[in-house]
């Protein structure tokens, strides 16, 4: 193999004011050089776009660093292993890396893990076993501890977290499940599909009236994917000692104002709630707790896992605005 090839890298042409369009994004072919001393040369296969990718494109002081003006933005990302310079790696491993939005990674060994060959698509590594079923997994188990006949409400649950929160807690033994989502269609795929107790549309009308039709009796957890309208609905409809794990705010990433917040907070006193805000890289320690749990669900086809693909480096960024205003359903990924 030459000592460099030509490949194709995302970078951040502009930070977005509100909504990001294709003008804020770069396709580049750059020379990718070969793999130095501890090295290794890896071709991706598949790439992950999350919407937390969207605060990271801005100049602002968060959990993650933002994204630099011209340069190759970074995520999750599953491929082959083409050369290594590394006794741990050897052509034909498959790897798991942060070093997604381009086509080949060349970095230090350190940087990449070997995945088990389990007999399940790469990008499986990537949604149900990777950092988004992790992200399901521990905020259900972990942060809402969802105990035996509890009722659980998860929003975005036609997304990629939501639809694999949803699942764990009714195999944890939630007796109800109820889960929002952005279309009809959405609402039959969580009920015929995931196996959903009953699926709100958040588009037809007020939230809070219909997840009071769907839990009269009301809820014990929820799983907050988007924030705004949903958290404030939550909180009307949460038991006493409820618990909420707040694991993302997607309605609220493109605002370009500070939002309100829920209007009726004053409840979260009374009904001596727990809100817990969380992020999967402070769980890591758990990772080989839930491979096995879910692993183990996988084997048994009682996890349904759907995947959204979008082809060719081209279109990530299309896949990402897609993903940012609810277009996927179950996980979405870019085939490199």
């Amino acid at each position: 193999m030459p000592d460099s090839i030509r490949g194709r890298e995302v970078r951040l042409a502009a930070r977005p004011h509100g909504e990001p369009t294709l003008s804020d994004f770069e396709v580049a072919e750059v020379d990718v050089p070969g793999p130095g001393d501890g090295q290794l040369r890896v071709r991706n296969r598949f790439m992950s776009v999350d919407p937390y990718m969207r605060g990271r494109m801005n100049d602002v002081k968060s959990y993650a660093p933002p994204f630099q003006v011209g340069e190759v933005m970074t995520g999750g990302a599953v491929g082959e292993v083409l050369e290594s310079n590394s006794a741990d790696f050897v052509p034909g491993d498959k790897v798991l890396s942060q070093l997604g939005w381009r086509e080949f990674a060349v970095a230090n060994a350190g940087q990449f893990r070997r995945l088990d060959d389990a007999g399940l698509p790469l990008s499986a590594y990537l949604g149900v076993l990777g950092m988004t079923g992790l992200t399901a997994w521990v905020g259900v188990v972990d942060i809402g501890t969802v105990q035996g006949g509890e009722t659980f409400f998860v929003s975005g649950a036609a997304g990629a977290v939501g639809g694999l929160a949803g699942q764990i807690a009714r195999l944890r033994g939630a007796s109800r499940v109820i889960g929002s989502a952005g279309s009809a269609e959405k609402v039959r795929h969580l009920v015929d599909k995931l196996g959903f107790d009953s699926a709100i549309n958040y588009r037809t009308s007020p939230v809070a009236e219909q997840l009071r039709r769907s839990a009269p009796d009301g809820i014990d957890v929820y799983f907050d994917n988007v924030g705004g309208e949903h958290l404030e609905a939550a909180i009307a409809s949460l038991r006493v000692h409820g618990r909420v794990a707040a694991c993302g705010m997607i309605s609220l990433y493109n605002a370009t104002e500070p939002p309100p917040g829920p209007r009726n907070i004053s409840m979260i006193v009374g009904k001596r709630l727990t809100i817990r805000g969380f992020l999967v890289g402070d769980h890591q320690h758990r990772l080989p707790d839930f491979l096995a749990e879910m692993g183990g669900w996988l084997r048994e086809g009682k996890i349904h896992a759907p995947e959204t693909v979008f082809d060719g480096i081209d279109n990530a960024p299309s896949a990402f605005i897609g993903l940012l205003h609810g277009e996927n359903t179950g996980k979405m990924v870019v085939q490199l």
